[in-house]
């Protein structure tokens, strides 16, 4: 296939941005959230969301996720931040992860802020 602008074939650069697009949203917020904590190793993510009208606060570090408010089952394919759940905030923080004292690198950002940090990384 031939993705060149230069080559006059501006449908299948639209393909190819669609695939891109597809692919890229196909992954769950949880699933790109762990991975930027699997190549940010250094930092941990406090996710509040409301999943069906309830609060639920969500730890996510070197690429898992764990309720903090709620069971988390032991099956890795039940997501703990599932599709409908909306983002209220994101918290980056320094690890080890100190409940007693945390150390904030930013504060309450919001999915569009945090999807634009994921985007610089590939993510």
């Amino acid at each position: 296939m031939n993705y060149s602008i230069c080559g006059g074939n501006l449908r299948n650069v639209g393909a190819y941005f669609h695939e891109f697009y597809r692919n890229e949203m196909s992954q769950s917020i949880a699933q790109r959230l762990e991975q930027y904590t699997n190549q940010r190793k250094q930092e941990v993510l406090i996710v509040t969301v409301e999943i069906a009208g309830e609060a639920d606060t969500v730890l996510i570090y070197k690429g898992f996720s764990s309720s903090l408010m709620r069971s988390t089952s032991y099956d890795p394919d039940i997501p703990v931040i599932p599709r409908e759940a909306s983002i209220i905030a994101i918290d980056r923080l320094t690890s080890p992860y100190n409940p007693a004292q945390p150390n904030y690198i930013q504060q309450g950002l919001t999915w569009e802020q945090m999807e634009s940090l994921l985007l610089t990384m590939g993510i």
